[in-house]
């Protein structure tokens, strides 16, 4: 694999390593079960892999709260079983990119025990965010600042000082003012390269320096916005400062020295305008694009939001990332369901039923869209399971629930499991052919027609994601620059060009003439030459 550039244009598959495939009948993904399941990733056509953490973990977050970084948790396997999944994956040609998880640890973590048990003002605290409560005696937290998973930032610990923390109360923040902190990441970084890694998707990015200069800047609660999205107000006194750019640039150099070098993209829930900050040339390579991701499905939006996102990078060598649906997000076919703007939080505390999905509407919205997102320069990033064409699973009983989102809001926040339910393999096997065990999540039983071993027809939307795959590395990759094609008298049409080659998308409700030209593509296979709402065509228009 010698392409050094790889990742520009890439289509990435996202794995939730605890819902992927069970090798062992305990009931949660883990590695062995990955390895197994190569053939379908590279029948799939992808070209790398990005593992959901699997190392040590209390699992108070689903493995985002880390006990060690430089290993393996026993549920998921060990490091002989990571390496062999490396060593397969890259003899079919298949990177691997893993998370990295800088802004917190786990309270297990062996340094926030030995912070624990020390002083305040020890060296073994300084590594953490701890400070002395407000008010008479101390008893209250020492700033307004609050979790992004309800309640106050800040947790007391027995001899009255406070530990902050941005998520759950079992993810202490690090202290990346501290160089201990520094170096030992460096150290992580390099011990999973020397492992075979290709790059790191790299935690809340934008989250790791904060302003600690006394007293605490209050932020007047404008920071309990919903997960990722972007912080309200400039200078932030722990979003998205300048500080992180710092070291973006450390890590940079780091994976500059391996040959090939070792990719990084930012998950940054920062406005538009500022995301290229995080991807300048010495910086990382890539970062996420939630904007595209939040997107409604409306023609003018989404050319506005590919308009900003590309011109955001111009100048760069970054290349721009696609995403549909990821393991924070209810998935796209359920979205494009539901009304515009509707409050997504109250819908999966109805069960998903107040109000009703239009499941065909967002089927047929979903299977548009992967063509659209597969034609745009840069890379692709496809969450596990959205090649099935799985729904939101919106009626989890309470019981199941195992989102820390949901238990600290004290269920006022459903939370994220329903985009997290096993993959269904074999519609006749038990759970599907996740695994022997019941699983840790629920499966509902639309899973068994939903099962891979049920979508090799033509129709099927695993066999639109083969296609579309295919396809675009062999006509899209390389293609050239974006040009539009507007249509004055159809404003619901998003049309656009790269070299030869079109990509139609009709988002309004009347049926339009298909493009002229060789079809490669439609995203509905019983379409009679037209192009109807909401689905989408490849043409190559070159002359024959």
């Amino acid at each position: 694999m010698p392409d050094r550039d790889w990742w520009r244009d890439a289509v990435v598959y996202q794995i939730y390593v605890r819902s992927f495939h069970d090798s062992d009948g305990d009931g949660v993904g883990d590695l062995p079960g990955i390895t197994a399941r190569l053939d379908h990733l590279e029948g799939l056509g992808v070209d790398a892999l990005w593992l959901t953490p699997f190392f040590p973990s209390p699992l108070a977050d689903g493995g985002y709260d880390v006990r060690d970084y430089r290993g393996v948790d026993p549920v998921y396997g060990d490091m002989d079983d990571f390496r062999t999944l490396v060593e397969a994956a890259h003899a079919r040609g298949i990177r691997i990119i893993i998370d990295i998880v800088p802004n917190h640890c786990s309270d297990q973590h062996p340094w926030f025990q030995e912070a624990l048990a020390a002083p305040p003002g020890s060296p073994e605290r300084d590594r953490f965010v701890f400070r002395d409560g407000i008010g008479p005696d101390g008893s209250q937290p020492p700033s307004d600042w609050q979790s992004k998973f309800g309640g106050p930032a800040w947790e007391q610990v027995p001899d009255g000082q406070w530990y902050m923390h941005i998520f759950a109360r079992e993810q202490p923040d690090l202290n990346w003012h501290n160089d201990e902190v520094r170096a030992d990441f460096l150290r992580t970084l390099r011990f999973w390269c020397d492992a075979g890694v290709d790059g790191f998707r790299v935690d809340v990015a934008h989250g790791m320096f904060k302003d600690l200069e006394e007293p605490l800047r209050p932020t007047y609660g404008n920071d309990a916005a919903p997960l990722m999205s972007p912080p309200a107000g400039d200078d932030h006194p722990f979003w998205d400062r300048d500080e992180v750019h710092e070291i973006h640039r450390e890590w940079r150099k780091l994976l500059d020295s391996y040959d090939p070098p070792r990719m990084a993209v930012a998950e940054a829930g920062v406005s538009l305008d500022r995301l290229p900050l995080y991807v300048r040339d010495d910086e990382l390579h890539q970062a996420f694009n939630f904007f595209y991701l939040r997107c409604p499905w409306d023609a003018r939006e989404l050319r506005t939001t590919i308009d900003r996102s590309l011109a955001g990078l111009e100048g760069l060598r970054a290349a721009p990332s696609w995403v549909l649906s990821n393991h924070d997000q209810i998935r796209h076919r359920t979205r494009y369901g539901l009304p515009r703007d509707v409050d997504q939080n109250a819908w999966l505390h109805s069960g998903g039923t107040q109000p009703p999905v239009d499941d065909e509407l967002g089927l047929r919205r979903a299977r548009a869209a992967v063509l659209l997102t597969m034609a745009l320069p840069g890379s692709a990033y496809v969450y596990q399971g959205e090649e099935l064409g799985l729904p939101e699973v919106a009626d989890l009983p309470g019981a199941a629930l195992d989102d820390p989102m949901y238990h600290r809001s004290d269920g006022e926040l459903k939370g994220r499991d329903g985009c997290r339910v096993p993959l269904p393999w074999e519609a006749d096997r038990p759970g599907y052919g996740f695994g022997s065990a019941e699983p840790w999540l629920p499966q509902p039983a639309l899973w068994g027609e939903l099962a891979a071993s049920e979508q090799n027809g033509e129709g099927s939307v695993l066999t639109l994601y083969r296609s579309a795959i295919a396809l675009r590395r062999a006509h899209w990759v390389g293609a050239g620059d974006l040009e539009w094609h507007g249509d004055p008298e159809h404003p619901d049409l998003l049309r656009f060009t790269r070299g030869s080659l079109m990509c139609a998308v009709n988002l309004g409700t009347q049926p339009l003439p298909l493009p002229e030209g060789e079809p490669l593509l439609h995203s509905d296979p019983a379409h009679t030459g037209e192009l109807g709402p909401d689905r989408a065509v490849w043409v190559d228009t070159a002359p024959r």
